[in-house]
């Protein structure tokens, strides 16, 4: 089988499995723009109950195509909106990219697009820097729904 990668706007699930405490990382990416609903759903009967990160199950809980803004929106040829872009792939612009001058935590901070992003999924990824509300740990078997 051939690589095959996906074009953005994608929703996308992302795992590292086996890091580091021998846990799972995973979290649901909407950095590359949003396509589709989707939910990660551990099935671990070992969570750390005072972590909301332990365990966690990110998910889109809203259609962004339905909310997002006219410069980001991606039509099908009968016009309905069928993704959003990130705001990078849109304008390529430093600002949205968190490169160049804005390629640290502490120069690239979330724009107005990404917000939109995050309100439609709290616990999802947003933007280059949005590790501390985005990331979650969990070691066992896993659901991924798209829908």
């Amino acid at each position: 089988c051939g690589y095959i990668s996906s074009r953005p706007p994608a929703s996308l699930a992302k795992f590292t499995f086996n890091g580091w405490n021998n846990l799972d990382y995973y979290d649901v990416l909407l950095v590359d723009g949003y396509n589709l609903p989707v939910s990660i759903q551990p099935h671990s009967k070992v969570p750390n109950w005072g972590d909301p990160y332990s365990c966690g199950s990110p998910t889109v809980k809203k259609d962004i195509n339905l909310i997002c803004p006219g410069p980001l929106q991606i039509r099908d040829h009968n016009g309905d909106v069928v993704g959003c872009e990130s705001a990078c792939s849109a304008f390529g612009l430093p600002q949205y990219c968190c490169s160049g001058p804005d390629s640290t935590p502490q120069t690239c901070h979330p724009s107005k697009y990404s917000k939109l992003f995050k309100s439609a999924c709290p616990f999802c990824y947003s933007y280059a820097y949005d590790d501390a509300t985005s990331i979650f740990t969990c070691s066992g078997d896993y659901t991924i729904q798209f829908c």
